[in-house]
């Protein structure tokens, strides 16, 4: 089949993300006083400016470069109950907010919590170690940071329009293994779902629409299940190729958040990954960053395929989470 390469502003290339006026934004004073009601208790109906950036945040997920990277909030005087409150209404005002674990979590906290490596519980974000280049089980992926790590836990973020794109100049037949479906297995956190594996893609477009979704490490145990085929070999070289290039300094941007900083990322046109950290000793001082997962109103049709992690697949469909444990 002949493909076509990726046109739209998603399609970036490390530094050239920090020249697109969606990317990077400042919080206005007038904005933190808003910010303030919220986390006093106020609703958005007290915010009206943050209401309106909201929705320009919304819009350019969609159809700008797939992320915004919100500096300059001030948080210092604020607890971390009321931040997240307050992150949770803006969270539900550009998107509707999902369940991020059996427990029914909508803003979760990235944050080591000492899991053994064996330890069912443990997965990526509540570790300290290196994440590989991924995407997240929503549309859109929110993040406030509370506090930093002493060192280390920077942000990459890399188009996957633009991996497609390359992968098309450099390895054609590659790209058409990354498009046909790959098993996952169901993920260890996800005890709410009946399903122990399901099968998807990596790239796909859908009306015309582009989109990828990755998550190596769910492939790999699908690999490991006894009752699921193996890895071909030419499979896993197109994913290795896939994160070879994503790898590349000139193709991902990094950098880190800081206290107060907010960041969005279009999951269907972005992979994100994080960098190994250092804490403080002291767990009051320790990195904490919320995470919220949002489905959105404004997003783009996707394969079928993926109605086994997204439930419906049709544009603007609420979708993606995983599911509550009943009580």
């Amino acid at each position: 089949m002949t493909r076509q390469l990726v046109s739209h502003p998603c399609v970036w290339k490390g530094l050239e993300i920090t020249r697109r006026p969606d990317w990077s934004q400042q919080i206005s004073s007038d904005e933190q006083l808003e910010f303030n009601r919220l986390a006093s208790g106020d609703s958005m109906d007290a915010a009206p400016l943050l209401r309106k950036r909201c929705g320009s945040i919304q819009d350019s997920l969609e159809t700008g470069c797939g992320g915004v990277h919100l500096c300059g909030l001030h948080i210092s005087d604020l607890d971390p109950e009321s931040i997240r409150g307050a992150f949770l209404k803006m969270a539900q005002t550009i998107g509707h907010p999902l369940s991020q674990s059996a427990a029914g979590e909508t803003i979760f906290s990235v944050r080591n919590a000492g899991y053994a490596d064996d330890d069912p519980r443990a997965r990526g974000p509540n570790t300290r170690k290196k994440l590989s280049f991924h995407t997240d089980r929503c549309d859109v992926i929110g993040f406030l940071c509370i506090r930093q790590a002493r060192s280390g836990g920077e942000n990459q973020v890399v188009s996957s329009a633009a991996l497609f794109n390359e992968m098309l100049r450099r390895q054609p037949e590659l790209l058409e293994i990354l498009m046909q479906p790959f098993h996952y297995q169901r993920h260890n956190v996800d005890t709410a779902n009946q399903e122990p594996y399901t099968k998807q893609p990596i790239f796909s477009f859908r009306e015309g629409h582009f989109a990828a979704n990755f998550l190596r490490v769910l492939i790999e145990r699908a690999h490991s299940n006894p009752d699921l085929p193996d890895l071909s070999a030419e499979q896993r070289e197109a994913l290795d190729c896939l994160e070879s290039i994503a790898a590349e300094p000139d193709m991902h941007y990094t950098f880190r958040q800081q206290s107060g900083d907010l960041l969005f990322l279009n999951n269907w046109v972005t992979l994100h990954r994080r960098t190994e950290f250092e804490d403080f000793e002291n767990p009051e001082h320790r990195r904490h960053i919320l995470r919220a997962w949002l489905s959105m109103p404004n997003s783009r049709p996707i394969d079928p395929l993926f109605a086994g992690n997204y439930g419906d697949t049709r544009a603007g469909a609420i979708r993606g989470g995983m599911r509550a444990t009943s009580a």
